[in-house]
């Protein structure tokens, strides 16, 4: 039974994931149901009832079970090719024998009355329908010829009236039904793909990968322009708990403690967090981390250098570009950005390094050399081969992988990804001293 409920709660998880899919398959469906609902109307129905009075004198000499027989003979005789033949020129629009058969019924309801029920797209359809085949029949039992001998039998209700589903009513229980197929081809699909993902999706997955622990894992801003950017700078406030995550992320780099006892600032530190081109939302990682530092008095860099795409940064460095001149800003976050290996002097206790690579042949780009590099990655975007690749790009230009940053992770990832976990903060200093002398990229 847990097997089942893990399952099961995988599956959600893999539906959950593609919402987008899942989302459309459910609105194709509605829509095909609906569109089936308009192409192919409700059918409304109509009756007339035929009295037989001489099966009320016949059934008198031939006792209950007599008159059972009579009626059911009578039953079949209405429902005769030759009795629909005969109401085929009568009925408009024309239609053919074999439809006119499976759009009219004839039953008995009481006694000796013959009920006959017509079945069409219009309520003037059906009732000239059902009257048709009444009169057609009561013709043709009347007849001194009929082969069925002469049957006393006179109209007793002309159908005058139809009843049936409303267009409205009809076209909404399609759509529910074309929804809820395809809520369940949506189901089958997802859950299909979801098991052929190789994409890392779980925070414990992620982290062995690379062998390497999350450090943090917060949702984080899609901007999709330079605007959208420099709102995200200017304005950035987490969450409480996303709050909190990022307090002790920076105090797992040692940046809480850049103030000394006597009130004087020591030296600072610095990080490069390296994401995949392929992983537009972990972009957003680093800028956040700086804009919140900013935020808490500490003057922080956030620095936009050389990348291996030039296009994967292209709105967050002209955010960045645009943002320079600014003389009062209500946070000490500077924007620095530079089109080669080197970039202009600048001051700052924690410098925020962004470095994009390519997910399939990595190259780390020569940008400014930080204390610590972490990996930043969306949960359920990256494979293991592409994170250990980058792992591996980052160990060949000199930049050990400390750890993780996880954006939007997944609600119902109940994993840490902290083994193995930092057991030491972080406390490298920069390059050079940052507490009043100028710092440039050497190469």
């Amino acid at each position: 039974m847990s097997q089942q409920t893990l399952d099961l709660r995988r599956s959600i998880q893999m539906v959950r994931r593609r919402k987008k899919l899942f989302g459309s398959v459910v609105l194709l469906g509605l829509l095909i149901g609906g569109a089936y609902a308009v192409l192919k109307p409700p059918m409304v129905s109509s009756s007339a009832l035929v009295f037989l009075p001489g099966a009320s004198a016949q059934s008198a000499q031939a006792g209950s079970s007599g008159t059972g027989n009579i009626i059911a003979t009578q039953v079949v005789v209405a429902s005769s090719d030759s009795v629909l033949l005969g109401a085929l020129p009568h009925i408009h629009p024309a239609t053919s024998l074999q439809a006119l058969q499976s759009n009219v019924q004839v039953s008995s309801v009481a006694g000796s009355i013959l009920s006959f029920s017509a079945s069409a797209g219009t309520a003037a359809q059906a009732e000239a329908t059902a009257n048709a085949v009444a009169n057609s029949y009561v013709a043709y039992v009347s007849s001194a010829t009929s082969p069925v001998g002469h049957v006393p039998a006179q109209i007793f209700e002309p159908a005058s009236t139809a009843t049936g589903t409303k267009l409205p009513e009809h076209i909404a229980i399609y759509a529910l039904l074309g929804a809820l197929a395809g809520a369940l081809v949506g189901f089958v699909v997802s859950v299909a793909i979801g098991r052929n993902n190789r994409k890392l999706v779980e925070r414990d997955a992620i982290a062995n990968s690379i062998a390497a622990p999350v450090l943090a894992s917060i949702p984080v801003a899609h901007p999709s322009d330079a605007a959208s950017w420099a709102k995200l700078l200017d304005d950035y406030t987490p969450e409480v708990v996303d709050a909190w995550r990022l307090t002790r992320l920076l105090q797992q780099f040692g940046v809480s403690d850049i103030w000394t006892p006597d009130g004087t600032r020591g030296n600072g530190t610095s990080l490069t967090v390296l994401s995949l081109s392929s992983d537009p939302a972990a972009l957003a990682l680093g800028p956040q981390l700086a804009a919140f530092a900013a935020a808490q008095g500490i003057p922080t860099a956030l620095v936009v250098g050389p990348q291996q795409d030039a296009n994967a940064t292209a709105t967050l460095r002209t955010a960045c570009i645009a943002g320079q001149p600014v003389a009062q800003r209500r946070k000490p976050l500077q924007l620095i950005v530079s089109d080669d290996s080197r970039v202009g002097q600048f001051q700052a206790a924690f410098v925020v390094v962004v470095a994009v690579v390519d997910g399939q042949e990595p190259r780390v780009p020569d940008t400014l050399r930080t204390a610590a590099t972490v990996l930043g990655v969306s949960a359920g975007t990256a494979t293991a081969e592409e994170l250990a690749r980058a792992a591996t790009a980052a160990a060949s230009d000199g930049r050990e992988i400390f750890g993780i940053l996880v954006s939007d992770p997944e609600p119902d990832d109940q994993t840490t990804g902290r083994v193995p976990h930092l057991t030491q903060p972080l406390r490298r200093p920069l390059p050079t001293r940052v507490n009043g002398a100028p710092m440039e990229i050497r190469k």
